[in-house]
């Protein structure tokens, strides 16, 4: 985390240049482009709203300066008497906290905000991290109902569809506030990938090492295929790293007919359930564990089988310059 330290007294010293943030939604994703600007404050709070919350143990925090400047953040919308999906979401972010151990409150801080302020007090919510068995570093937020609202707008998670309370966003935000960069994720994705992202992906693109923020550039999302192997294969699957829950696919798509992988990718529940020889082999050595159906269009198909491709030749190239 020293380049956001770096950063920040870099922008504190030039005064010059700001951080604005515009968020939109592509394919679920949060990009932010990051541009400069010539007026002197900090980094993303013109954007960001600095209203004050309660914590669960009734301390008061900027929205702005305490929760987001330069920390990279999860940040979810909940309320404790909900009877639908905030527990399951509550319980599916405490199993990231726990594979994140240490770095929760240091490389990563957790957030979830009350949508229902009126009800959630500081000593509601803790009642509730408590029946959660929530640990350090993540925190329980409560507040003014429009300084929430904003909040929400902010982070693109608010609609007037939303009549209910019920009907709040259950995506959270995942973000990088130094950098700006920022994603919209589902809390119900495998949490081994929501980790790997939060200790990988927004670790990374730091802007301490440009010579100034006019040499800033739009921060897009990964290349499709790499995107989707990080979200939907790496929790079973690495490319040189060994076997997982699946097997390893360094050279899988030299190793493997590419009918038939593609078929694979596309459908794996069929060809499981017509007990195609190499596919119902495969379930049977690695646990009876079945490959799930990501429902994968034709052209993601063809991005992923590309990346694997590309990453195998690599590390290809990578072992044998090492073996010389």
């Amino acid at each position: 985390m020293y380049y956001l330290d770096k950063l920040r007294k870099k922008s504190n010293k030039t005064k010059s240049y700001q951080t604005l943030v515009w968020l939109f939604q592509l394919t679920g994703i949060m990009l932010v482009c990051v541009l400069n600007t010539a007026q002197a404050v900090p980094s993303g709070a013109k954007y960001f709203p600095n209203v004050p919350l309660l914590n669960q143990d009734g301390k008061t925090l900027h929205f702005y300066d305490d929760v987001i400047k330069g920390k990279i953040v999860t940040i979810n919308f909940m309320f404790t008497s909900c009877g639908d999906s905030c527990p399951l979401e509550t319980a599916k972010l405490r199993k990231i906290q726990q594979l994140l151990g240490d770095h929760v409150g240091t490389n990563v801080h957790m957030y979830s905000i009350s949508v229902n302020p009126d009800r959630d007090t500081p000593a509601v919510l803790k009642a509730y991290m408590k029946k959660f068995k929530v640990g350090p570093g993540w925190e329980f937020l409560t507040g003014k109902q429009e300084d929430i609202d904003l909040i929400r707008k902010k982070l693109g998670m608010y609609s007037d569809d939303d009549t209910e309370l019920n009907d709040h966003a259950i995506n959270f935000a995942m973000g990088n506030e130094a950098t700006g960069q920022w994603l919209r994720r589902d809390p119900f994705a495998v949490p081994e990938t929501l980790v790997a992202i939060l200790l990988g992906r927004l670790q990374t693109h730091s802007l301490a090492a440009l010579p100034s923020y006019e040499k800033t550039r739009m921060l897009g999302s990964a290349p499709t295929g790499e995107d989707l192997f990080i979200t939907r294969c790496t929790v079973c699957h690495t490319i040189g790293g060994g076997n997982k829950i699946g097997p390893d696919l360094q050279n899988i798509v030299s190793l493997r007919d590419r009918k038939w992988l593609k078929r694979w990718l596309k459908e794996p529940d069929v060809m499981l359930k017509e007990k195609d020889p190499l596919a119902y082999g495969l379930y049977l050595k690695y646990g009876q564990v079945p490959m799930p159906n990501m429902r994968l269009a034709e052209d993601e198909i063809k991005d992923l089988i590309e990346y694997m491709k590309n990453s195998s030749k690599t590390l290809n190239t990578n072992t044998a310059a090492l073996n010389k």
